[in-house]
């Protein structure tokens, strides 16, 4: 069955304030907290999304810890990281119900860009898609 309206499921590094935003106008938005996946590495946040027909926003950038960064740590995201992830699924068949990159910005400056996508792209179109916004 399709649906009309996209989904999204937010990576732990994007502002919850943002889920609350897009909500308001009536859009559905699981946060990692919501869905009990904090500290999930990148491949099961989207292997998440992915198995419950979500589209998967992270940022571009995002805040590192000090130090080194750990392997597998999953607390640093990037757009290589997704970008390696959205091929990995297209050269393997698996589909997943896309993928969005967003810079880091103000969270109603975040929200204002993302509404404008989600008014104008269908949970169909989202599908095996990586947008940058």
């Amino acid at each position: 069955m399709s649906r009309l309206f996209v989904e999204l499921y937010l990576d732990e590094d994007v502002d919850v304030l943002l889920a609350d935003l897009v909500r308001a106008r009536g859009f559905t938005v699981v946060t990692t907290r919501d869905a009990s996946q904090l500290g999930a590495d990148d491949a099961a946040q989207l292997a998440y999304a992915a198995s419950r027909q979500k589209t998967f926003m992270t940022h571009s950038t995002s805040p590192r810890p000090e130090g080194p960064r750990p392997e597998g740590s999953g607390q640093a995201h990037n757009r290589a990281d997704f970008e390696a992830l959205a091929q990995t699924y297209f050269s393997s068949g698996q589909p997943h119900w896309g993928i969005i990159i967003a810079v880091r910005r103000d969270p109603y400056e975040l929200a204002r860009r993302l509404l404008v996508m989600l008014n104008r792209v269908s949970a169909e179109e989202m599908r095996n898609q990586l947008r940058y916004i």
